[in-house]
């Protein structure tokens, strides 16, 4: 049975996991530190006081880090809080005398579990500055500046660091595998639909076709758009979906192969041309306007061939037909007549996104579309 991408559980669990073993652990040890260095204490109370908040806030952390609805950003907030509140009671607890011994402070290694939380809750981000934090209350609380205090600082935001880089690449991994499991599903669906359509519609169509370029007539005409239909359903189910993804980008070649027909061809690269949807919808709607322009102006029997390349920066479609081309003037005339087809959809649609359009046409020779657009930089939308 395929699991769906819904039922992935958090990919980080296992660091918050971890995260709760590492605070009962380093209580464990807090736990020994003062029974080691009780009887140099000036507030013993004060100590013990600070090791029980440490175990109530222990077993309130513990709970809310296991289950998936508590790791919410304020309860992490918290964690660094009450972590530094218990370590700044240290001035009131060591004596001078301690603080000569370098004495560990009340919370010892129990503080170094807040940066971990921060960074697998907000990444690495969060997690150097849940590091950055806990080192400065470390200085307070030694009263001092010294190396040993910078050692601390490094191994707090450290560990923030990595867990936060860990945390980050974890998610965006189950976010990749989350989006392949959505394409295979949706790809095993078309392949299921294909099968289906091809042992019923599209073997209905194709003896539509056939029967009526035998009888010719007006049965020939049924033949001729039966052949459009069985060309547009084959492309139909055989074609990647178009639609946006979480990154709000879209497949172009998917989304031209739809426009294939009997008398349109479709040329693209054998993989993905992903580009931002927003581009993706106006290069098929300018493409979509030349392939109308074919069928109004270069008569019935004219073909019209698609080519789309993928040159890396730059994004070229060229729509070529074997029509009697544009008479000289013509384009200036039916903007004075306000049809504005040529001058909004295509070029101003390209214009839009930054491209350029070219026109090359001539009477007898047929109409040649070539519209470049840059590709937008990963993160960028198209303008």
């Amino acid at each position: 049975m395929t699991t769906s991408p819904s039922s992935l559980r958090d990919p980080v669990t296992p660091l918050w996991y971890g995260a709760v073993v590492l605070r009962w652990v380093t209580l464990g040890f807090a736990l020994g530190a003062l029974l080691v260095h009780l009887d140099g204490y000036v507030r013993p109370w004060l100590a013990w006081t600070a090791l029980g908040a440490m175990v109530v806030w222990t077993c309130v952390s513990s709970l809310g880090y296991l289950r998936p609805g508590g790791r919410t950003p304020w309860l992490v907030v918290l964690d660094v809080l009450v972590t530094c509140g218990i370590m700044l009671t240290s001035p009131f607890v060591l004596s001078d005398v301690q603080y000569e011994e370098l004495a560990p402070l009340i919370t010892t290694v129990w503080a170094a579990v807040p940066p971990v939380a921060a960074g697998a809750r907000f990444g690495a981000v969060g997690g150097v500055t849940g590091g950055l934090v806990l080192t400065v209350c470390t200085a307070v609380a030694r009263l001092d500046v010294d190396l040993d205090v910078a050692r601390d600082g490094v191994l707090l935001t450290a560990s923030g660091l990595l867990i936060g880089v860990t945390a980050t690449t974890a998610r965006r991994s189950q976010a990749a595998l989350a989006r392949a499991m959505r394409t295979e599903a949706a790809t095993a669906e078309r392949e299921r639909l294909a099968r289906s359509i091809h042992d019923s519609v599209l073997q209905v169509l194709a003896r539509v076709r056939r029967r009526g370029s035998e009888l010719g007539g007006e049965a020939a005409e049924l033949a001729r758009l039966a052949g459009e239909q069985e060309i547009a359903l084959r492309a139909l189910v055989t074609t990647e979906p178009a639609g946006a993804s979480d990154s709000d980008t879209a497949d172009l070649r998917s989304a031209l192969q739809l426009l294939s027909t009997s008398r349109v061809q479709i040329a693209a690269p054998a993989g993905e041309v992903t580009m931002p949807s927003n581009a993706v919808d106006e290069l098929v709607a300018a493409v979509r306007e030349a392939l109308s322009n074919v069928e109004k102006h270069a008569g019935p029997e004219a073909k019209a061939w698609v080519l789309l390349e993928d040159l890396g920066e730059e994004i070229v479609l060229t729509v070529r037909d074997d029509g009697p081309g544009i008479p000289s003037g013509r384009l200036e005339q039916a903007l004075v007549e306000g049809h504005l087809g040529v001058a909004q959809s295509i070029r101003g649609r390209v214009a839009e996104l930054g491209g350029t359009c070219t026109l090359v046409t001539a009477p007898g020779e047929g109409t040649e579309w070539e519209l470049r657009v840059p590709r937008p930089k990963p993160g960028g939308r198209a303008r």
